[in-house]
């Protein structure tokens, strides 16, 4: 009856198609891509065009104590964006526009539903360049970048998401809409409020406008690719590069199941060549690009590739990082998908791939892995038979031993994807209990009522 009368108040304030209340609609809103965390059925979801109507909608939601999960392209993989029962599911999906796009002070201003690639896209014709780039750039949004302060390819030189945000506009728990943050290169004025909310999923509050640093674009990168006979070879070759001091713009890893999953679907004929395969990519200009080429091809020589070139022809070079993209959308044709995305220091790589081959030997497991491999970000991908509830409960007890060997080796459960639901028990293992009572603090002060996005994250009863 609560959220009925939610649902009768967001009537009556947001025009009538703000708000989807059929089940059958409903239902492609319950869960992200973490169909295994679990999930229940929203009272409606509401789709705003202004930060004004996103208001509305919270402080409608405050008070009468219904819980708001914020949500942007769906395309998550921890299941910050899984519904609750009776909760308002508040899509950002219709707010699209990018406002500005400032040449001189190189930033951008964008409502969060713009997709990444088409933010990218529109700073190319200015010369200008967004960096942060997750392998589903091509569907992702700005905002969902933010909330799960979101990698990708290029980040093991240009950094994450949180690097490129300079301010906020957000609808606070106690709803207010505030700006926080700045327009100017640097500032230092008060705490980091911008830095604190990006990586928070939805959990802060619900973001209305993000503006974004931006750099000018880059010189055409020089590829280099290398097959290996075995995954740990591949990961020897990850630590040789970060041992030289080498900063490639990409060092991108592929083992022989995801090569496989994308030749069934792609026919691409790269299975054929390898076991693993490495990718990097190289920005620098002119003499020290060739340079820098040339020492990832020792690397990779050195730590046992079978066959490792500088790509001279760049259609084939894209092809390759096409494959890598490819990797999610090819595995989840084999059957539902368990997804990690734990981070290691890269001289901790071969060990981690070591661990994740035999933990999948140890309750057999398909696990594929793919990997930001330069950065230690791996992506072990656990993929279970359809309808296997006993292969299902194996791929579980793997996912916790993953996350714990990720642990031992001095990394983290997370390093782009984010807590949401299926993170929260690794959470309170890899963090102590101080820091843990710190975190809800934090979640206490800026969400009084517990409404936003309740339960993500850190897993206490709302408030709280």
């Amino acid at each position: 009856m609560l959220t009925a009368t939610v649902v009768e108040v967001l009537h009556r304030v947001l025009p009538e198609d703000r708000i989807l209340d059929d089940l059958d609609v409903l239902a492609a809103y319950r869960h992200d891509e973490a169909a295994w965390a679990e999930h229940g059925r929203p009272a409606c979801v509401v789709r705003p065009r202004t930060a004004e109507e996103v208001q509305q909608v919270v402080r409608a939601c405050l008070h009468h104590g219904a819980p708001v999960v914020p949500r942007g392209a769906g395309t998550g993989l921890s299941g910050g964006a899984n519904a609750l029962d009776g909760c308002v599911v508040l899509s950002t999906e219709q707010m699209t526009t990018i406002r500005e796009i400032d040449v001189a002070e190189r930033l951008a201003v964008v409502e969060p539903g713009v997709v990444n690639d088409d933010l990218r896209a529109a700073c190319a014709e200015h010369g200008l360049w967004y960096p942060p780039d997750p392998a589903s750039a091509p569907w992702s949004t700005i905002g969902g970048n933010v909330a799960t302060n979101a990698g990708g390819l290029c980040c093991v030189k240009y950094g994450v998401t949180r690097d490129y945000v300079l301010g906020l506009q957000v609808v606070t728990g106690t709803g207010e809409l505030v700006r926080i943050g700045r327009r100017t290169a640097k500032g230092v004025a008060g705490y980091d409020l911008t830095g604190l909310m990006v990586g928070s999923e939805g959990t802060f509050g619900v973001i209305t406008e993000v503006t974004v640093r931006l750099r000018p674009a880059r010189p055409p990168e020089r590829t280099v690719a290398g097959y290996f006979p075995a995954l740990t070879a591949a990961g020897r070759a990850v630590a040789g590069v970060a041992a030289t001091g080498l900063t490639p713009s990409a060092l991108e890893l592929i083992d022989r199941a995801t090569l496989v999953a994308v030749d069934e679907w792609k026919n691409m004929g790269l299975s054929a060549e390898a076991d693993a395969v490495l990718l990097a990519r190289t920005d620098a200009p002119g003499e020290a690009g060739e340079q820098e080429a040339e020492a990832l091809l020792r690397c990779f020589t050195d730590a046992g590739a079978t066959w490792a070139a500088a790509s001279s022809d760049a259609a084939e070079a894209d092809a390759l990082f096409a494959a890598r993209r490819l990797a999610y959308p090819a595995l989840e044709r084999l059957g539902p998908l368990l997804t990690e995305d734990i981070c290691v220091p890269r001289s901790a790589v071969p060990a981690m791939l070591d661990q994740i081959q035999m933990i999948g030997r140890r309750h057999t497991v398909q696990i594929a892995t793919v990997a930001h491999a330069g950065d230690g970000n791996l992506h072990p991908v656990l993929v279970v038979p359809a309808g296997d509830e006993v292969a299902r409960a194996r791929a579980e007890i793997a996912f916790d031993e993953i996350l714990d060997a990720a642990l031992v080796l001095g990394g983290t459960v997370t390093g782009e994807h984010g807590v949401g639901l299926l993170k929260r028990a690794g959470l309170r293992r890899e963090l102590p209990e101080p820091v843990l009572a710190m975190h809800a603090a934090v979640k206490q002060a800026l969400d009084p009522q517990g409404i936003l996005n309740p339960g993500k994250v850190i897993a206490c009863a709302p408030p709280c």
